[in-house]
């Protein structure tokens, strides 16, 4: 073998944006969302509105992920928007990840639509390269209805950078020794890990490209940017070592929820409400994964567009409804100033798995609060979400289960995608 190590970095074109797309086809639908300006956001009318992906014609008109949907109407008002499905995402990155693993057993997630192959010595296998990265290409397009850029090199940084490069449906490659012409030139807030503070304090010391990051002194780049610096001056000179690091299934790392409110909310019962809403949704997820978490965090938006969060640790882990709830309560005490709020988020995270908690002494026993949480779970995928809810939601106009929880019923199993 010649010992060469050879790296992919897979990125899925628009993908929430294309999964929606490719799904829509294959239910029939005559429109190609890719084909006109069209976004993944939310519902205008609730407020939840942002860009979350948005179609090569969008760009067009300088519509950007992230934005609200009022300002991308008002760059386009012709804008098709269709909201998210992230049940559909998820389906959509396992039966990519499927693929890529008949190409080599080191399979790296880097988010649900970014993946990392370490295909060194598969050469030999699987053949060239470069023409295996076209064949993976064409194979995701052809089986799955969506698009890929799929960048080639010899470590995760190139890769990575070269993926970035002119889209979509397109193998790309930067080596070594293609460094100074496909990257240096490239603007320096391009680079992977200069955001924008960091691009600031570089163009205001006269480094706009990457290749002038390259040549600067790395010692003079501590002196502002410390140890950031060097590690940046690094991956403008293509210097990375970093392993491709194989997962299974999806890794969660924390589950939360999170509204945009159809009103501002300004009283304290309707913000437990509303996190009580959030806290079930939260809590069936956490039972259904079979995890509990020992951090619970609470985030708020007001409606002057100013975030705060504030988070606890538990004792005990938990995935109890009503511990949690009353957790994210206390939170909310603790940090709310009576101002307006637009937006509400809940999450849990430090996880542990459920058969091997140890509950400590002298603490509430919330045992059968997690009988009744189980018993509603139960019923809810028997009869439907909102066939049950706490008497606490009639007549308040919140709903009883909030956030991103995509019901099945709504949204069925994708068949020949996967």
């Amino acid at each position: 073998m010649s010992g060469q190590r050879y790296i992919f970095h897979i990125d899925v074109n628009s993908a929430y944006l294309s999964w929606e797309a490719a799904y829509r086809l294959q239910q029939g639908e005559a429109l190609d969302l890719r084909t006109v300006p069209s976004v993944v956001g939310g519902d205008q009318a609730s407020r939840h509105g942002i860009v979350l992906a948005k179609s090569i014609p969008a760009k067009k008109f300088n519509i950007k992920t992230g934005e609200t949907l009022f300002s991308a109407k008002m760059k386009y008002p012709g804008l098709l928007v269709v909201p998210p499905h992230y049940e559909l995402y998820r389906q959509c990155s396992e039966a990519m990840v499927t693929i890529l693993q008949e190409y080599s057993p080191l399979v790296q997630r880097f988010s649900v639509d970014e993946c990392f192959i370490d295909f060194s010595g598969m050469e030999w296998v699987a053949g060239d390269p470069v023409a295996a990265a076209y064949t993976i290409k064409d194979r995701i397009k052809d089986e799955l209805g969506f698009t890929v850029n799929v960048g080639v090199s010899v470590n995760k940084l190139l890769a990575k950078m070269a993926s970035e490069l002119k889209k979509p449906d397109k193998v790309h490659t930067i080596f070594p020794e293609e460094i100074p012409q496909k990257m240096w030139p490239l603007p320096v807030e391009e680079l992977f890990m200069v955001g924008r503070a960091t691009s600031k304090k570089l163009y205001s010391r006269g480094i706009r490209t990457i290749g002038e990051l390259a040549k600067a002194n790395p010692e003079w780049l501590k002196l502002f940017l410390k140890s950031h610096g060097l590690l940046i001056w690094n991956y403008a000179n293509g210097i990375d070592y970093s392993p491709v690091q194989p997962q299974g299934a999806l890794e969660m790392k924390g589950i939360g929820n999170s509204t945009t409110l159809s009103f501002d909310l300004d009283d304290r019962e309707s913000a437990q409400r509303v996190l009580l809403s959030l806290a079930e949704t939260v809590g069936t997820r956490l039972r259904q994964a079979g995890m509990q978490g020992r951090v619970v965090s609470v985030s708020c938006r007001t409606h002057e567009f100013y975030d705060y969060s504030h988070q606890r640790k538990l004792l005990n882990p938990t995935d109890c409804t009503k511990e949690i709830w009353e957790t994210a309560c206390e939170l909310f005490d603790e940090m709310w100033q009576n101002e307006p709020l637009r937006h509400m988020g809940l999450r849990v995270t430090e996880f542990s798995q459920n058969d091997l908690i140890q509950t400590a002494l002298f603490t509430k026993s919330y045992d059968k609060q997690r009988k009744l949480d189980r018993t509603l779970d139960a019923i809810r995928v028997k009869y439907g979400p909102h066939t049950i809810y706490r008497s606490s939601f009639l007549h308040s106009g919140l709903r009883a289960l909030t956030g991103g929880v995509i019901e099945n019923e709504e949204y069925p199993l994708m068949t020949s995608l996967l």
